[in-house]
């Protein structure tokens, strides 16, 4: 700590009086004070070190009005000759006092106190500490009245009175709200009985759906009650709680009897239209969206907020409900509307088609089951299979009908979406330059490879195709960045823009095919199952640009002297690393379970169930026909396991170059993982077949349960397995994702 040294009294002999006035010669504040000031919670800590420094220092009447400034004057307005000197030692002192004040404030609490002190000419420490303790100081409340006991014990009643008014509200019962009121005279429905300021009324609105009970609490209002005028702590109307809770039948009768609760404002400047859409109740919107009251509509779509309510309502995917919304619309204020159809616009549904042959799957299982287990079998199984014709005739149907209702139901909202779109575009034109209101919009349309946006927005204004972004990306750039092969495709359907998108670049000298050498965004990679497709995937994207694009971009360097080839290269070196763990560890996996099949199935040909005939060597059971399907799914599944498993032991050593993942790896992987199936499939139904020829030849009832079995393991591997097959099968040889392309120009 820094040493001080002050001469406490200072003092001036001016007639026989003494003035004494502390003033420390050398001092270093920051050692007391070492907090600063900047706010109501430091407020007492810097408070009481600043008080420590001046206690220590005999210095606190500065801020205490002890120490006041000399103002005393002679009669004909001179100071006397005393007063000036004991003002410049006082005003020498009380400098130093705010000088440690300041000192200890931060730079913005510093510049609110002294602009509140501009009205102050001359201010003292006084004035800076007293406005200090204003601004951070505890706030002092005025003292409660002191309630006396009668007050206490009524607002102790009045309180239960809400309650059981509150209570009695609930049960929805008008003989309970009869007992309340009957027995309370002072207590009305329209009095604030809980916290939030909601009434009996409020109440009803919000839990009771009997429109009885409702139309019975509103005639018990006091007269001249204006329904306008009943409101909680928000502000909120009746009409506004009916609207929070998508209470329809109140909100009809509450706008019957009052109208204008339509375009009452909550405290948030809220109508109960805002607040229904909001809360997505489309029965109570559209209610209060059609009620006709003579009054001009336009007042609660007007401005941006207007816009809102629309963006709500898409955004809930409501799209037949928006058109209806839209036609009350003069014009749009934003371009929220269009952004909003663009990030929800929905995809077109694939229409579903199903040929299930169950006369012939019938014929089929008895011309074969039958047989194999005999006539005793066929009157057994006669009910069984009787039932399983009418399930398999059904199925299909019920299948069909819920389909359909599915299809339609996507076809239809495809179709609202796309009337929603029209006409919004339709209000677009109504402005002088649309460009501000379709720029984003089409830009997201395409990040979220919504084509059918883009496509309507280019028809309606045609100059959309040359939208960019902030960074310079046009359309076409932009979907190839985005991995957005449906907008990617429009390319081919622009031929007078083709030319343009194909030498394209931008301002870091990349071409189209530099854009598509660059890793997709994660939201894109992520909808592929596996690293392996995941590189496959860019690899087709990589390929089609550059079948596009003009064949010198293949050789052509960016600004940093790179080809498409190294920037692939670079921006894909971690997915191909992952995606050649990905392929080895499925091989290793699959490798395992193939020798398991090669070692079973080796191993039950040799052994065959019933053993052989001593003399000639042939099998006992050669022919019963259930031993004939043992040995020739036997025989398949040997061979099919050992192809199988090369396939896989060829993946283990392959080398693992990028070309390699377009098709020579998933070629291999599609023969071990379709090899590996029919292989287990026919071990399953050779093990099947051993089960009956032991068990079953003196019970054909065994045949059953070993169907039952024999359908577990196969379900279970079609069910986890062969869906990893298809989408191999679809990536690599089925239709490209790019489609068919058309040479002219869509609008």
């Amino acid at each position: 700590m820094a040493s001080s040294s002050f001469n406490p009294h200072v003092t001036l002999e001016v007639g026989e009086e003494e003035y004494p006035y502390p003033y420390p010669s050398i001092l270093s504040a920051a050692s007391f004070v070492s907090v600063k000031l900047s706010g109501r919670d430091k407020y007492a800590m810097w408070q009481k070190q600043m008080l420590c420094l001046l206690k220590s220092h005999e210095m606190v009447g500065f801020i205490d009005g002890t120490f006041v400034r000399s103002t005393e004057t002679s009669v004909s307005g001179k100071e006397k000759v005393g007063d000036h000197q004991i003002h410049r030692l006082w005003a020498r002192s009380d400098a130093l006092v705010q000088g440690w004040i300041l000192g200890s404030l931060s730079e913005q609490t510093l510049g609110y106190v002294m602009h509140r002190l501009t009205d102050i000419a001359d201010f003292s420490a006084k004035h800076v500490w007293d406005e200090l303790h204003s601004m951070y100081g505890p706030v002092v409340l005025p003292p409660l009245p002191i309630a006396t006991d009668f007050d206490q014990q009524e607002e102790e009643t009045r309180t239960r009175v809400h309650h059981a008014l509150y209570h009695a509200t609930l049960t929805g019962y008008s003989n309970h709200i009869d007992n309340v009121l009957r027995r309370n005279k002072e207590v009305t429905v329209i009095d604030k009985i809980i916290n939030n300021g909601n009434t009996a009324i409020h109440i009803a609105v919000g839990t009771s759906k009997t429109p009885g009970f409702l139309e019975y609490l509103l005639e018990l209002t006091p007269e001249n009650t204006q329904l306008l005028d009943v409101r909680n702590s928000d502000g909120s109307t009746l009409l506004h709680v009916a609207a929070i809770v998508g209470n329809t039948e109140a909100a009809k009768i509450l706008v019957a009897r009052d109208p204008h609760l339509l375009f009452a404002k909550d405290n948030e400047g809220h109508t109960p239209l805002a607040i229904a859409l909001s809360n997505m109740h489309t029965q109570t919107s559209q209610f209060l969206l059609h009620h006709d009251i003579g009054i001009k509509k336009d007042t609660l779509f007007s401005g941006k907020s207007g816009d809102h309510l629309l963006v709500i309502v898409i955004s809930s995917k409501d799209f037949r409900f928006a058109s209806v919304l839209l036609r009350r619309y003069t014009t749009l204020h934003s371009d929220s509307v269009l952004m909003a159809i663009a990030q929800n616009f929905p995809c077109k549904p694939n229409i579903w088609t199903y040929n299930i042959p169950t006369s012939v799957v019938l014929s089929t299982a008895a011309d074969y089951i039958i047989p194999l287990c005999g006539h005793r079998l066929e009157i057994i199984m006669r009910p069984f299979i009787l039932v399983s014709y009418w399930i398999v005739m059904l199925f299909p149907v019920i299948l069909l009908m819920l389909v359909s209702l599915f299809v339609k139901e996507r076809l239809r909202t495809h179709y609202d979406a796309i009337m929603l779109l029209k006409s919004v575009c339709f209000l677009l034109k109504k402005h002088t330059d649309p460009s501000p209101y379709y720029t984003n919009p089409i830009l997201e349309a395409t990040r979220q490879n919504a084509y059918k946006v883009v496509e309507e927005v280019v028809s309606h204004f045609p100059n959309a195709i040359w939208s960019t972004n902030e960074d310079g990306y046009n359309i076409i750039q932009y979907a190839v960045i985005s991995r957005s092969e449906e907008v990617y495709n429009l390319v081919y359907q622009m031929s007078e823009h083709k030319n343009v998108y194909r030498t394209i670049k931008d301002s870091s000298g990349n071409n189209l095919l530099h854009l598509a050498a660059r890793l997709a965004p994660s939201n894109k990679l992520n909808l592929i199952s596996g690293a392996a497709l995941q590189i496959q995937r860019e690899l087709q994207w990589f390929k089609e640009v550059e079948g596009f694009g003009c064949p010198l971009n293949i050789i052509q360097k960016n600004s940093f002297g790179e080809t498409p080839h190294m920037v692939f290269t670079r921006e894909h070196k971690d997915l191909v690393v992952e995606g050649e763990k990905w392929m080895k560890a499925t091989a290793e996996s699959y490798t395992i379970t193939a020798a398991l099949i090669t070692t079973i199935v080796f191993a039950a040909a040799i052994t065959v169930p019933g053993g052989n005939n001593q003399d000639t060597g042939i099998p006992l059971f050669t022919n019963i026909i259930a031993f004939r399907i043992f040995a020739i799914s036997d025989a398949i599944s040997l061979f099919t396991a050992v192809t199988s498993l090369l396939m896989f032991l060829s993946i283990l050593t392959a080398r693992f170059a990028e070309q390699d993942f377009l098709f020579k790896l998933p070629t291999k992987l599609i023969i071990g993982l379709a090899t590996l199936f029919i292989s287990t499939t026919t071990m399953i139904l050779a093990f099947g077949a051993t089960l009956y020829l032991v068990f079953g030849q003196s019970n054909s009832k065994i045949i059953i349960p070993i169907a039952l079995l024999t359908c577990l393991p196969i379900t279970s591997f079609v069910t986890l397995q062969f869906p990893l097959v298809i989408d191999l099968i679809k990536a690599t040889y089925g239709r490209s994702i790019f489609g068919k392309k058309r040479d002219k120009p869509f609008y």
